[in-house]
């Protein structure tokens, strides 16, 4: 299994834990990834981190895909990947309406079609076999729409990129894993339960039984995100990060419309997400985080002594050795957390 680490990206922009990185590589983490919601962007982030370091890796998780156009993502991609000596690895997603709609002012339509789409057109120019051509339902290129000149015309990439970039996909619904699980290279879920993994892997595999010629977990990397906290009073470690939880599952899209909520109900925590994103959306935040099961952190999250982590990663080991985890992406290490972590996997 390897390891990996994510930076925060809200808060101030001292966020950036160059020390972690730095001691994260010397360690033998594999990767560092970068996300953006509303605030600091992925891309920036990730050429920082290439930029002082010399092994290991770093991706987005994620480019919002209403935020880039699927050229300017391939171009970002290329760049970086050819300044890097190949250390990039690129995660897209599609966000969720709140975002989508209330901060890039685009319509959230047809999300699987337009990453489906999206995907497509970055691999074509990846490739560079002919001058990029696409016509489908979400984008056309050369555009040929209302207000074209006619003077469009097919273009190659100028830049030779290595056509074997890595692209994740950060869905989490049935339809968007099975999506990634046919078109993508690896997934990044945001929870994760190394006891409940078919939840992920199921509609994976459900896409990599539509792609031709075989394909399977072993040629994909499932890269969860995993929270962990390293202390010695394991209560207040839970606590800790149910506030983030609730603010995912309770607050993070509609009633109707929440892409957390309905995976943590399929993790099998149904009244939980309900509880908790009813005093989330009523104003009741302090009851919400109080809603978040131990349990919940206890399965999803590393938390407590170095001891119980070391315990709780035999069974994210165990998910490895069945090619259900790739990579562990570890959220809010310490130095200290990184190192138990690496002395226990690595």
């Amino acid at each position: 299994m390897r390891l990996g680490i994510l930076l925060r990206y809200s808060g101030a922009p001292t966020g950036l834990e160059l020390q972690q990185v730095l001691e994260a590589e010397r360690l033998g983490y594999d990767s560092v990834w970068s996300g953006e919601a509303y605030g600091t962007d992925a891309v920036t982030p990730a050429a920082w981190i290439l930029a002082r370091t010399t092994r290991i890796k770093a991706g987005t998780g994620i480019m919002q895909i209403p935020a880039r156009t699927p050229a300017c993502c391939a171009m970002t991609a290329m760049t970086l990947q050819a300044l890097s000596n190949n250390r990039f690895l690129l995660g897209v997603g599609t966000s969720g309406p709140q975002v989508v709609e209330g901060w890039h002012g685009a319509p959230f339509d047809k999300p699987l079609t337009r990453m489906r789409e999206y995907i497509a057109i970055v691999r074509k120019i990846l490739r560079r076999e002919a001058p990029l051509e696409h016509d489908g339902e979400i984008y056309q290129i050369p555009y040929r729409g209302a207000g074209a000149t006619g003077l469009g015309k097919p273009l190659k990439s100028i830049l030779h990129a290595d056509p074997n970039l890595p692209i994740y996909t950060a869905s989490i619904t049935p339809a968007g894993l099975r999506t990634s699980g046919e078109i993508a290279d690896g997934a990044l879920p945001i929870f994760m339960s190394p006891e409940k993994t078919k939840v992920v892997t199921g509609p994976l595999l459900e896409g990599m039984g539509k792609v031709a010629g075989g394909k399977s977990l072993a040629d994909f990397d499932v890269a969860p995100y995993v929270r962990i906290r390293m202390g010695d009073d394991l209560q207040a470690c839970r606590d800790a990060l149910k506030p983030e939880i609730a603010l995912y599952v309770g607050g993070m899209g509609a009633r109707g419309k929440n892409f957390y909520n309905d995976f943590i109900k399929r993790l099998g925590y149904e009244e939980a997400a309900v509880r908790i994103q009813d005093a989330y959306l009523s104003g009741r935040r302090d009851e919400a985080i109080a809603s978040v099961p131990d349990q919940l952190i206890d399965e999803t999250s590393l938390v407590g002594s170095a001891d119980r982590i070391k315990d709780r990663l035999q069974a994210w080991k165990a998910a490895a050795k069945r090619n259900e985890v790739g990579s562990m992406l570890l959220g809010g290490a310490t130095i200290d957390s990184l190192r138990v972590v690496a002395d226990a996997v690595l």
